[in-house]
């Protein structure tokens, strides 16, 4: 009697669940890490439960925010620096919640790739972890994708989902009016947007990831890499002491396009591009593609990663305050009559 052939299996198709499983044992305490009051059930089950009164909320509005890491995860894949790029997809996520006015509360992640290597995957969440962490919020669940065939060996893609609450009536932008003044709080580089130009510039150049970075210490692809700034946590302080009418993320679209998201449709808003310096990455990036100050405007934060449009009678005291939460402010301008963005002196 022949004994019976094995059978293929889940293995032999390329997905391990073996893998997977040790993965979230793995991250695990990475996630217990950030919970906070509200949070009733986490990792494991088929969902996540989360207790708005618990949280401390009487009659809360919810607000949800989605985004990803764009083409930055490129340069991660490439240098095999993954660690901060789970930092970027919390604060791309977050950082637009506290815009509403918003508290973030739980944080989800979709990680998809061919094959897991479950060192790089638990690095990459280990840092969303820290993320939710610096924000507040907690990291309550998510969803890791093993799909062969579906990405080239080594590749990846991450999305990030994350809500948040604020009492009724609470909600930003209110209030606007022409004289309020614009406080910007300084970004930490290029963010998680323009990568695509970034990555192009670089190729321009003749230089490697690896290189002398010419604008910083370090190597160019760990100097690209820097995570995202994470405003939350001084955004909000500041939202309760009163006096803040809006704040912008600047994002995809530069300050020439987020600013105006949350002005009314009769005012806009005249920056002063002399009240702050342009840091060297930007400076290289526009010698190196011969990029005019308009593009650049309209594409990258430019030094401005978040900006508050604050009651002119509160300026200096929320300046204080920022500054206090470790933030560098600085008054940029000021709202007024006229739609659209003006600017007056130069980066360049």
């Amino acid at each position: 009697m022949t004994a019976p052939k094995n059978g293929m299996t889940y293995a032999d198709a390329g997905v391990d669940i073996d893998a997977g499983n040790a993965l979230v044992d793995r991250i695990k305490p990475a996630a217990k890490r950030t919970s906070r009051s509200g949070v009733m059930a986490g990792l494991g089950g088929f969902g996540a439960l989360f207790d708005l009164k618990d949280a401390g909320f009487t009659d809360p509005i919810l607000v949800a925010a989605t985004d990803g890491v764009g083409t930055k995860l490129r340069i991660a894949i490439d240098t095999g620096y993954v660690d901060g790029v789970g930092i970027d997809l919390v604060a791309m996520c977050v950082n637009d919640l506290v815009c509403q006015g918003a508290e973030p509360l739980f944080f989800l992640d979709y990680f998809a790739t061919g094959a897991l290597d479950t060192d790089k995957a638990a690095r990459i969440i280990e840092g969303i972890a820290e993320g939710c962490a610096r924000a507040g919020c907690a990291l309550i669940g998510g969803e890791t994708a093993e799909m062969p065939g579906m990405y080239p060996p080594g590749d990846f893609d991450l999305a990030g989902f994350s809500v948040g609450a604020m009492e009724r009536g609470a909600d930003l932008p209110a209030g606007v009016q022409s004289g309020d003044v614009l406080l910007g709080l300084a970004s930490d580089g290029v963010h998680s947007n323009g990568y695509s130009l970034v990555r192009r510039l670089v190729e321009m150049s003749g230089l490697g990831w690896g290189d002398a970075c010419p604008w910083a210490g370090g190597s160019l692809g760990e100097v690209l890499l820097t995570p995202t700034r994470l405003y939350v946590q001084p955004a909000l302080a500041a939202v309760r002491a009163g006096g803040v009418h809006a704040l912008a993320h600047i994002t995809g679209g530069g300050l020439t396009e987020n600013l105006p998201r949350v002005l009314p449709d009769t005012l806009g808003a005249e920056i002063d591009l002399n009240s702050w310096s342009l840091p060297g990455v930007f400076a290289w990036m526009a010698k190196m593609g011969g990029m005019q100050e308009t593009e650049l405007l309209k594409t990258f934060n430019c030094g401005m990663g978040m900006i508050l449009s604050v009651d002119a009678n509160r300026a200096e005291d929320l300046k204080a305050l920022l500054e206090e939460a470790g933030e560098t402010v600085t008054r940029i301008g000021t709202v007024t009559d006229k739609p659209g963005v003006a600017y007056t002196g130069s980066l360049l």
